[in-house]
């Protein structure tokens, strides 16, 4: 048998392989290549070219996401799919486990950001259907370019915009069902319609989406587990109406207006039957109707932006935003929640619901033609007022008291360009924060303890600096250090104080969390194929770690050390034919005893296993494309012997095939019918009542016409 080292070099061979064969055949190609106009990455502020970062970026293309959403619409999936340092998704509504690079990562859309950290509810990765989205900008690494949230990255939804035609329609048609059993009760179906149009300097678009998921089955045809508590997208329904309205004042001076309003709630057809984990039994589901409301998101995010391409020779960008989110988790008897003035211990059934009030303000100033063109200078102010609060829904208590984050953080952020070949960038953010928390007492579970309130504030400069050398025009090598910032749970620290006497202004927890980035790496754009890796270190002095005790997951303050490798490999093989490969390496320690010394290993609620994807797109005639895709999840031993994680392979393949009118799309997600526990069921918490399987083999007959 192969050791783990030896598994891990096995994954890079072909990574070798195919960089050398496809470098003789460009070598001895002579036929003139195709010059396509640069990416520029709106996410990082000032409208860095791709090749330009000094940090691994990643842009997730329309047709990609199409190609995805062929399978699932699952975003959380679809990002594990196609970013190896993204954990295995958990196939729920909730996202909890789920890390970039195993820390937080700040999910935005155009900029307004998703994530609530003052009280992670772990759903912020469901807050758009992907449908709405043009494409996804993701920034690897710890980073303050947005402000707080982002300690593992950023994963920026670009949302669709008019495309200047007069009238332009889109109306798709989508039907899932498991391979093993076809009926009314694991058939999902999904619809969509997507309507945009200009007239004179007015633009709009608009789009509506509604799905709904049957029960999902297992690769031996067994019920999934419902996740009666978290949340599932099984046995649910969710439909997004999205609007973006444009003015042109002039050739400069435009103003957008854009909303999503986005719902996810369970259907309640279904109560959990525990597994025995020991036994290798799964968690499964059967008939039934579980206690109190159904889990649900319900998200809606507005945005106004002001843009001005010309303001004395400078671009300016003022956004004014505001994102109203509604998580609600299921009843549960857990007795975090049991109080005796209530109802007898053991029977008291609760469930919580977050609520996260976001209202902000970007304003961003860009000057790049200095000095003949050698300097680009971005400078900005950024605004925000989070108001958030956790409470229980059936016995109208509040478990996280009403927090306010107010957050004013200017920003300078410069590019230069000395010569051809060199590219420095430096950044510096001031981040001021200060919290405001009344008065508040605990539940009983906590010793009902009254806990004062007070208004602790953080200051923090931030820096950034990052050096790309291109000696070559296909080769560039780029090194970056940068700092990010976050919140530890406010909610979950504050609502876990069961001593007397505590004081909000001195409580230790509340301090933020710092995240250095340290990474190196290579580029390599040689037709027919492009290369990069990167090494990464990424540190904590007094990190945040998740630990679940019945049920219920409390913050960890502890020194944390992340690095890790990160590779991609593309290769144009043919011109209807390409092949990629990407593979992500992770190792993550703390401090568990607080001697300054790292001694415990992170388990899988904190870290992803090191993986390998592979995929294949090909175009087989101008009607017809197909693309294969597979991921492997590598073996992890964790310090505790019961969280060993035996890896699994998933492969999934998609077909398309243009008609006289519209495109038929055929896909199936796990090909080969992979029966497995998922990462999160076996690395991240002992549990039985959440010992849950992954989906099996699913069929997926689409249809899509534009008019």
């Amino acid at each position: 048998m192969l050791s783990k080292p030896s598994l891990h070099a096995l994954a890079l061979t072909p990574l070798a392989a195919f960089f050398l064969s496809a470098q003789a055949q460009a070598e001895s190609a002579a036929q003139p290549t195709t010059v396509l106009e640069e990416i520029v990455i709106t996410s990082t502020r000032s409208a860095t070219g791709e090749k330009d970062s000094p940090q691994v970026i990643t842009i997730i293309t329309r047709e990609e996401i199409e190609e995805q959403l062929a399978l699932t619409s699952d975003s959380s999936q679809i990002l594990s799919n196609l970013l190896p340092a993204y954990s295995p998704n958990r196939q729920k509504l909730t996202s909890s486990g789920e890390t970039f690079r195993g820390r937080a990562v700040l999910f935005m859309i155009d900029g307004v950001p998703q994530s609530n950290p003052l009280r992670n509810a772990s759903r912020s990765g469901h807050t758009i259907d992907l449908s709405m989205v043009e494409r996804i900008e993701v920034i690897h690494g710890a980073n303050a370019i947005h402000g707080l949230g982002a300690t593992g990255g950023i994963i920026n939804f670009i949302t669709r915009r008019p495309s200047g035609v007069e009238l332009k329609q889109h109306a798709g048609v989508q039907v899932t069902t498991p391979a093993r059993k076809l009926d009314s009760d694991t058939l999902s179906y999904k619809l969509d319609y997507l309507v945009e149009g200009a007239q004179q300097d007015f633009e709009y678009l608009a789009g509506l989406s509604y799905e709904t998921q049957g029960l999902y089955l297992d690769g031996n045809g067994a019920p999934v587990g419902v996740d009666n508590t978290q949340g599932d997208l099984m046995d649910s329904h969710a439909y997004d109406l999205f609007i973006k309205l444009g003015y042109w004042i002039d050739d400069d001076q435009n103003i957008e207006l854009e909303v999503n309003h986005y719902l996810a709630a369970g259907d309640m057809n279904y109560v959990s039957v525990t597994g025995d984990r020991s036994e290798g039994i799964p968690t499964t589901s059967e008939k039934g109707r579980p206690e109190g409301e159904a889990p649900r998101n319900r998200v809606i995010t507005a945005s106004m932006k002001y843009q001005h391409h010309d303001l004395a020779g400078m671009n300016f960008t003022a956004q004014a935003y505001s994102q109203q989110f509604e998580g609600r988790f299921g009843a549960t008897l857990t007795s975090t929640f049991q109080d005796e003035d209530i109802a007898p211990a053991g029977t008291l059934y609760d469930q919580s619901q977050n609520e996260s009030d976001k209202l902000g303000a970007k304003f961003t100033l860009s000057k790049q033609d200095l000095f003949d063109n050698k300097l680009k200078l971005t400078g900005g102010l950024d605004l925000l007022r989070d108001t958030t609060q956790q409470r229980l829904v059936l016995t109208n208590r509040s478990w996280v008291p009403e927090t306010s984050y107010n957050n004013y953080a200017p920003f300078l952020q410069a590019q230069a360009q000395p010569m051809d070949n060199l590219v420095l960038h430096a950044g510096v953010r001031y981040e001021y924060a200060e919290l405001d928390v009344d008065s508040f007492e605990t539940l009983a579970s906590a010793n009902g303890v009254t806990v004062e309130g007070g208004n602790p504030d953080f200051s923090e400069t931030l820096y950034n600096a990052g050096v790309v050398v291109t000696p070559l025009t296909w080769l560039s090598v780029f090194a970056n250090y940068s700092e990010g910032f976050g919140m530890p749970d406010v909610g979950r620290v504050l609502r876990g104080i069961n001593q007397p006497n505590q004081d909000v202004d001195d409580f230790l927890n509340l301090q933020p969390i710092l995240t250095d980035n340290r990474e190196i790496g290579v580029r390599i754009d040689f037709k027919p194929v492009d290369f990069e890796l990167s090494y990464y270190q990424s540190d904590s002095d007094l990190g945040s770690r998740l630990e679940n005790i019945d049920g219920v997951y409390f913050v960890k303050r502890e020194r944390t050390e992340i690095d890790g490798l990160e590779a991609t490999l593309g290769v144009q093989v043919h011109e209807r034919h390409r092949v990629k490969l990407a593979y992500s390496r992770i190792n993550g320690e703390y401090d568990s005893d607080a001697d300054g010394e790292l001694d415990s290993k992170l388990d899988g609620l904190n870290l992803p296993p090191n993986r390998l994807t592979a995929g294949w797109n090909a175009r087989w005639t101008p009607t017809l494309s197909t693309s294969l895709q597979a991921s492997h999840s590598f073996d992890r031993s964790f310090d505790d012997p019961e969280k060993e994680f035996d890896g699994y392979t998933l492969v999934d393949a998609t077909l398309d095939y243009q008609l006289s009118v519209g495109k038929l799309s055929f896909a199936v997600a796990n090909l080969f019918d992979e029966d497995y526990f998922t990462y999160y069921s076996q690395s991240a918490l002992v549990n039985d009542d959440r010992n849950f399987k992954g989906r099996g083999r699913t069929f997926t007959l689409g249809y899509g016409v534009d008019f």
